[in-house]
């Protein structure tokens, strides 16, 4: 699986978690909008069969910010070198319990973002796909240098369990950022018309606190990572 990495200057960010349901396609989307509207040229792989990030993209009306593709076969680490001259940054939406594909994922990326929610079976459940990155990683020095972290997302703010996941999370030996996404239905309703947070942020007060909280994620990201 192993191939030559030739974009140490761009950032490929996976989106992944063995479990489905965490929020990876919402996050995926929103972050795509985030560097494409801080001027940067992105493309967004969709690497699920279920094809969310695609069927949001058919729902826009009029141009869209970035570039929507889908591979959804264990193939992303000997294509993504194509795309490198084209995007300063790829963000690949991964599948959950598809292992090959996952995998394929991990070796493209050089960044890995796991969402997890603030829930005791998503911290028991993140011990597969971190499990999965080590499997993948650690016996390539190549590998080596692909860095991972949590992101805490669809938090509930003032509740106990929002509170206490994080520390929960350090049993992975995992990085957690510092930037959380909460629970917000802006998120589903900008969806439903092929649209980011960002884009309504103007119009909307909910899109605007979850805008400030993507674009403070996405640029996290690019600071601890690139």
């Amino acid at each position: 699986m192993l191939y030559k990495k030739i974009f140490l200057d761009k950032m490929i960010i996976s989106l992944l978690n063995q479990k489905g349901g965490v929020g990876k396609t919402t996050l995926s989307v929103n972050l795509a909008a985030a560097y494409s509207l801080q001027g940067k040229k992105v493309l967004l792989i969709d690497a699920d069969p279920q094809n969310s990030a695609m069927d949001w993209a058919t729902k826009r009306q009029g141009d869209s910010l970035f570039t929507v593709i889908g591979i959804t076969k264990p193939i992303i680490h000997k294509e993504i070198n194509a795309f490198m001259g084209d995007y300063n940054h790829i963000i690949i939406d991964g599948p959950p319990r598809i292992y090959e594909v996952a995998r394929s994922a991990i070796v493209a990326s050089n960044v890995v973002i796991i969402p997890v929610q603030p829930s005791p079976y998503d911290v028991w459940a993140a011990n597969e796909v971190v499990s999965l990155i080590n499997e993948v990683t650690e016996p390539i020095a190549e590998l080596k240098n692909i860095k991972k972290a949590f992101v805490i997302n669809r938090k509930i703010k003032n509740t106990a369990i929002g509170r206490d996941v994080e520390e929960a999370l350090k049993m992975y030996n995992v990085p957690v950022l510092e930037n959380h996404i909460h629970q917000r239905v802006t998120y589903a309703e900008t969806a439903s018309e092929g649209l980011s947070v960002l884009e309504m942020k103007d119009k909307d007060s909910a899109a605007a606190s979850a805008a400030e909280e993507i674009e403070n994620l996405s640029k996290e990201i690019l600071i601890k990572f690139k």
